[in-house]
């Protein structure tokens, strides 16, 4: 029997399904890895924004991320949002001492505006994080925070990739241009080679979940084995039709359809 792969999402929860661990746990199901999850933050969040975030105690996080690698060894490991520069620091000895391949979705503003974690926990996740990663997966307000500069084109795009590769380490950048005007075009920046995917740009609110969902499914290719830009480009045909196909749920911006890309 084949063995089956496996993928480690720890992050913060969305109770109504869309976003956070719930999204990276219908993801790798959907690319047939065997999901894990570690939960860093409750939040109390819909699709018409934040309303209440509880950050678990670092006990019960530190005690969760044993139970895990204790026991089942990932593929490949996800982080989303992280809170504080405390659970950052509990969490990076378990991703130093895995083989596991590391994608950092560095969760910073949901999609409706609120912002996750504070300026003291960005530091610490450009400083001790990045340089651990195999990819991060900024969208375009979260390359601006990582690179320190305004990103309005393709050019600033470019200067970003090659800003955060040179001074944060990660072995590759995938800046997501969604918030550009035009075809929905995403970047993908390593030490030697440079790729974008481009897609006519989809008329919709409902893109809550978007980010957490690319970077799950990006988890969850790479946990099989998968190149780099092959995990990338499959995300790409994933997130594009989980856009098109969202369910049309909720009164803001609606969560994607997990169950729409076949292969």
């Amino acid at each position: 029997m084949t063995k089956l792969a496996v993928a480690l999402s720890i992050a913060g929860t969305d109770p109504t399904g869309g976003a956070g661990i719930m999204a990276d746990l219908k993801s790798f199901q959907a690319r047939g890895v065997y999901g894990m999850a570690v939960v860093t933050s409750v939040v109390a969040q819909n699709t018409t924004g934040v309303q209440q975030i509880e950050n678990l105690s670092l006990d019960i996080l530190e005690a969760q991320l044993d139970s895990v690698f204790s026991d089942i060894e990932p593929d490949a490991v996800k982080t989303g949002m992280l809170a504080t520069k405390e659970m950052m620091t509990v969490i990076k000895p378990y991703l130093e001492g895995s083989k596991a391949a590391y994608v950092l979705d560095p969760v910073m503003v949901a999609t409706s505006g609120d912002v996750l974690i504070d300026e003291e926990a960005r530091r610490h996740l450009k400083a001790e994080l990045l340089p651990l990663a195999k990819i991060i997966t900024p969208n375009l307000p979260e390359a601006e925070e990582i690179a320190g500069l305004k990103i309005q084109t393709a050019e600033d795009i470019l200067k970003a990739g090659e800003i955060i590769l040179r001074d944060f380490g990660p072995q590759a950048v995938l800046i997501k241009g969604g918030h550009l005007q035009g075809d929905a075009t995403d970047y993908l920046f390593t030490k030697d080679e440079r790729f974008h995917w481009s897609s006519p740009r989809i008329e919709t609110v409902h893109t809550h979940g978007t980010g957490c969902t690319f970077a799950a499914v990006i988890t969850a290719e790479l946990a099989k084995g998968r190149t780099l830009y092959q995990a990338v480009d499959k995300a790409k045909q994933f997130v594009t039709k989980a856009i098109a196909q969202a369910p049309q749920l909720g009164h803001g911006s609606g969560p994607v359809n997990h169950m729409a890309y076949h292969d």
